[in-house]
């Protein structure tokens, strides 16, 4: 057993790498990363700013840019 362990801790290249699961998951449930999330909102909210940016100049424009934004909100909650 001993000689097990020192294997394991001295000779990295050789360990037994277990298979990672993709995600965390409570009760069934997927918990989100919320460093990922944090990212989307920022960017979600950049992009928010613009459109409010241009509203006084072009309309159309400013309504693309807010819809673009709800679209990047969506996948937000989705990670």
């Amino acid at each position: 057993m001993q000689e097990e362990i020192n294997n394991e801790l001295w000779n990295r290249n050789d360990r037994i790498v277990h298979q990672v699961q993709e995600g965390i998951s409570i009760n069934g449930h997927k918990v989100p990363d919320p460093k990922l999330h944090q990212l989307i909102s920022f960017v979600k909210s950049g992009i928010r700013i613009a459109g409010y940016c241009f509203l006084p100049f072009n309309l159309w424009v400013a309504c693309f840019i807010l819809i673009l934004s709800e679209v990047v909100g969506i996948y937000e909650e989705l990670v």
